[in-house]
């Protein structure tokens, strides 16, 4: 069913728009790999991508359960793209890391969303997308 943008709020558009260019990133990814990787997943990812992470820094850094979150980066694993690792003297705390497989996949990912954004500039306009991208790194005061 097609919502019509016109008649809904401006928060509501933005959450149609969030879930189109997810659903566009997940249909190219589908298309060019034959390993699933849900949104949740490549949102954990984001997290773990060129850092120093652990279980509970991850946890505390997403909008996610902690035991959702513990389940996705075992998910993870169990696809091969990040290692659980015990952290040194600290019993409690794990590591997480990606492992070539998990880089691979998010450099792959990175691309495809350069990719759509590149659509996007062909569609609306350059100065549009880089308005659309200004107005959303702005400090909106709302927390």
């Amino acid at each position: 069913m097609e919502v019509n943008l016109e008649k809904i709020d401006l928060i509501d558009v933005l959450s149609e728009r969030h879930g189109l260019l997810r659903r566009v990133t997940m249909r190219y990814w589908d298309a060019e790999n034959n390993m699933p990787v849900s949104n949740r997943e490549w949102y954990i990812l984001s997290r773990i991508y060129n850092q120093q992470a652990t279980i509970a820094m991850i946890s505390k850094n997403v909008d996610i359960s902690r035991q959702a979150t513990h389940k996705c980066i075992k998910q993870l694993e169990a696809k091969g793209l990040v290692n659980i690792k015990n952290v040194p003297e600290n019993k409690k705390e794990k590591a997480v890391e990606l492992t070539v497989l998990g880089t691979t996949c998010y450099q792959q990912h990175e691309a495809i969303k350069a990719r759509i954004i590149d659509e996007l500039r062909a569609n609306i306009g350059e100065e549009q997308v880089m308005l659309l991208q200004q107005i959303l790194l702005q400090d909106w005061k709302l927390t």
